[in-house]
């Protein structure tokens, strides 16, 4: 589903993202893993137009994607969550889907404005949508809440059923464990294979390597830019040089 071919990005004297070649197959959870500082989030960004590659060719579903804008990207089936949780703080659980939604609506304007039989039915197709996607992800309760009161996790839960309403083939997870306890990694493990159980095709950056090694089908590990490893996570855990690249302590699963 998704190609990279010796992707580079180079900021000034500085290559965050050094020649990295990987291949994610449809339907999987693959994992992108390494140390702080090692390219993973950039990389997230160049697959997902923040970034414009130096080099090198990003390939989605058969069609040459590099240095697409972002808003392009999510319309081909690419949809992302982000270290920092990102929700419309001040809008409703409900709302923040909703905009998830804009990127598959066909109204313009004018038919807004004006209220048309075809805008009204589009209107209440994407509220049921959002409603859907809120049950999906345990939120349903949750829909008149506003965002910022809701838990750590349950907003980490929102970010996704936001990123779920654009429809995407592929949905990339930087970071989703990120602050959270043990019972709601579990709970974020759960969420992760139902979505996936759906045939949408996941990335992940994490460094939970619990949560990572099981839950995931394949795993690529970059050090200092550059990928080092390729495997299964039960081949990853051996690796001699993931194991380098973490300390030398091994991979504590």
């Amino acid at each position: 589903m998704l190609t990279l071919q010796n992707v580079t990005i180079k900021f000034g004297g500085l290559t965050a993202v050094n020649e990295v070649s990987a291949q994610i197959d449809r339907g999987v959870i693959f994992g992108l893993i390494g140390p702080n500082g090692a390219g993973k989030t950039t990389l997230f960004n160049i697959i997902s137009g923040v970034y414009a590659p130096t080099s090198g060719i990003v390939n989605f579903d058969g069609q040459d994607i590099t240095g697409l804008a972002p808003y392009k990207i999510n319309g081909l089936g690419i949809s992302r969550t982000y270290q920092n949780i990102n929700l419309f703080s001040k809008m409703s659980v409900l709302e923040n889907v909703l905009v998830g939604c804009h990127t598959k609506s066909a109204a313009g304007i004018i038919p807004s404005v004006l209220r048309t039989d075809n805008q009204r039915l589009e209107e209440s197709t994407v509220r049921q949508k959002s409603i859907e996607i809120l049950e999906f992800m345990d939120l349903a309760d949750k829909g008149n809440f506003t965002a910022c009161n809701l838990s750590y996790g349950e907003q980490r839960r929102l970010e996704i059923a936001r990123a779920l309403a654009s429809e995407p083939k592929m949905l990339l997870l930087d970071e989703p464990a990120a602050g959270m306890n043990g019972k709601e990694k579990e709970e974020l493990s759960e969420t992760i294979r139902k979505i996936n159980a759906k045939g949408i095709t996941i990335l992940l950056v994490e460094h939970d390597m619990k949560l990572v090694m099981n839950i995931t089908h394949q795993i690529c590990v970059l050090n200092y830019g550059k990928r080092i490893a390729f495997g299964d996570p039960e081949q990853i855990q051996k690796d001699e040089n993931v194991i380098e690249a973490y300390l030398g302590g091994g991979i504590d699963v």
